[in-house]
């Protein structure tokens, strides 16, 4: 009897306990959103056609938010950083209902001139000239 019981509460335990990390990451062919106001970002949401990073500009080939990343749009490459991620995120950095990216051109410039959606604001700290241009465009920060 005492053997019952234990596999019940092993079968009880393993139901409940998960052992996967959090996945705060992007990976290549994720489907994205446009949140800024640039033309190709509002033509590629009324097509209707995914938005898919194909390409992310680190060594692990994994985006996290403030990354730069390489897009598929209106069948063209254009470049962006990750502004929100769907996924589970660390304590402190909020969870968007999609996974959000500005666009930029190869200079680093944004294509748009105003950020939709809120910006987590860990994003603050990051010291790229470039994504300080970015952080200027947004309106609210959560």
């Amino acid at each position: 009897m005492l053997s019952t019981k234990m596999s019940f509460m092993q079968q009880i335990f393993r139901r409940k306990f998960s052992t996967t990390t959090f996945l705060n990451e992007l990976r290549l062919l994720s489907r994205v959103k446009v949140v800024d106001n640039s033309k190709i970002g509002r033509n590629a949401k009324q097509s209707g056609r995914p938005v898919r990073i194909i390409h992310v500009y680190n060594k692990t080939h994994v985006g996290r938010l403030g990354d730069r990343v390489l897009v598929t749009i209106e069948h063209e490459k254009k470049k962006g950083y990750i502004v929100g991620c769907k996924q589970n995120q660390q304590p402190l950095i909020p969870k968007f209902d999609s996974n959000n990216i500005v666009l930029v051109d190869d200079n680093g410039q944004p294509l748009g001139t105003r950020i939709r959606t809120p910006i987590p604001s860990c994003l603050r700290s990051n010291t790229d000239p470039n994504f300080v241009k970015l952080l200027s465009l947004a309106t609210t920060f959560v």
